[in-house]
């Protein structure tokens, strides 16, 4: 691990930086308690953002330019030129202040799946939805409690899966033609394997290796999905690491966002973080086809 280069990029510090997303050359991510939309350019650091007036659990891009994001109102588009927003889907609403929306990304179909949170931490009181290109919205996992990272595999016949506090990492066999869920299965227990830290944000390699984030951990995590083994670890100077993406122009960078903690004085906390020297490559990242 002595090659592994590890360094914050841009100059923004994130209350609680989250989602990242590698696309045309910008790593695009939120800050969700400073409910604001980045656009980063990781080569020169400099960064655009948008203050989206609400929490903001996570955004895709969309075709056209405009970005698809899930937060305090639901789903809706965002036109970044003019700062319009178009609600899209809120199945929520009777649930706010206490539910928003969290985690999400873009199926290799071009479907955005993305689910909610409990923010009071009310156990199964959240879910996972899907909206496709042709505006039908569905209900696809229900009773989570704080749903989160989301990845398919290369020929997008799993989906794999986290509800936090589960501290499980979750597999579906996977339709791609439908976007249908098949039964689940253990990939792995992360507490039962020593972890007292929280799976957050995922992403997959290119060899289908499972790359996660775990919050209160300070680390990145790489599991074997069929055995459900620890392959390699990466520690990271602040104790809040919450999501993970692959990018640069080889996909072999891997991103890592992260946020402040409640009490600690960690001088480089709430940077986006760039790991190079890995030795792998991650899967190109979808928009969503609406």
């Amino acid at each position: 691990m002595s090659d592994v280069d590890i360094q914050p990029i841009g100059s923004r510090v994130s209350k609680w930086g989250e989602g990242p997303i590698y696309w045309k050359d910008r790593l695009i991510y939120v800050d969700i308690e400073a409910h604001a939309l980045i656009r980063l350019n990781p080569e020169d650091g400099n960064e655009e953002a948008w203050d989206m007036g609400e929490r903001i659990g996570t955004v895709v891009p969309m075709q056209g330019g405009n970005f698809l994001c899930a937060g305090d109102s639901g789903i809706y588009s965002f036109d970044p030129q003019t700062g319009r927003k178009y609600n899209l889907a809120d199945p929520e609403a009777d649930k706010r202040p206490n539910n928003r929306f969290n985690d999400g990304k873009c199926d290799p179909s071009g479907r955005f799946w993305a689910g909610t949170i409990s923010t009071v931490k009310k156990t199964g009181d959240a879910n996972l939805y899907m909206l496709d290109g042709q505006g039908n919205f569905s209900l696809k996992v229900q009773n989570v409690t704080n749903s989160n990272g989301i990845c398919w595999n290369a020929d997008a016949t799993i989906m794999y899966y986290i509800d936090t506090p589960t501290k499980k990492i979750l597999s579906y066999s996977f339709d791609n033609k439908s976007g249908q869920l098949g039964a689940s299965s253990l990939v792995t227990d992360t507490e039962e394997r020593g972890f007292e830290s929280s799976p957050d944000g995922m992403t997959i390699d290119s060899a289908g290796n499972l790359w996660v984030a775990f919050c209160h951990g300070g680390c990145v995590v790489c599991f074997d999905p069929c055995s459900g083994e620890q392959i390699r670890k990466v520690d990271l100077p602040c104790l809040e690491t919450t999501a993970c993406a692959f990018g640069g122009p080889n996909l072999d960078r891997l991103f890592v966002t992260t946020g402040l903690h409640k009490t600690l004085q960690e001088p480089e906390a709430g940077y986006v973080f760039a790991i190079d020297g890995l030795g792998v490559q991650g899967m190109p990242a979808f928009s969503f086809l609406g």
